[in-house]
């Protein structure tokens, strides 16, 4: 594989099993995280944590087109999926789809012509296909600090006195 592409998977791969350097990666900060915890919102107007974990999907999802040659773009639904009901079966499925996709992601980049870096992945794609990836480790890193903030809040809410 091309030093760059390797570049960019171990930095994927960082943000969302771990070994980041600034903290934990998507994986690390569900860890422990029950369907309770994650449908919860013990943060007034923010998003839940799994709500969160649906979006990393759609993202996922909407580079996986872009890769296949889509001129995508996220529709509403796609980015901000409904959550179901929050059962753990449920729950387990959410990351177990959030995982597939992940590595149906880092498949996609180690096969990807490293000649195509600095070109869009389609035609209405708006950025590099270097841009999309870095992008996509940026985007799992935001959203793993905002899980860490709503994991903080919610342990607040449980021992906070009634």
């Amino acid at each position: 594989m091309d030093h760059e592409l390797d570049r960019l998977t171990t930095q994927l791969t960082r943000s969302f099993d771990g070994e980041a350097w600034h903290g934990p990666g998507v994986l690390e900060t569900l860890k422990d995280v029950t369907a309770e915890m994650a449908y919860s919102h013990p943060i007034a107007d923010a998003h839940s944590i799994w709500e969160l974990v649906l979006h990393l999907g759609g993202t996922y999802g909407l580079v996986l087109r872009r890769l296949r040659g889509e001129d995508a773009q996220l529709a509403p639904s796609e980015d901000w999926p409904p959550v179901p009901s929050p059962t753990p079966a449920g729950w387990q499925e959410a990351i177990r789809s959030l995982q597939e996709r992940h590595a149906q992601l880092l498949a996609a980049i180690r096969s990807f012509s490293p000649r195509r870096l600095d070109r869009p992945l389609s035609a209405g794609a708006p950025y590099s296909a270097y841009v999309q990836f870095i992008g996509v480790t940026q985007h799992d890193l935001y959203h793993a600090g905002q899980i860490m903030l709503l994991r903080k809040a919610y342990a607040g809410t449980k021992s906070a006195p009634r």
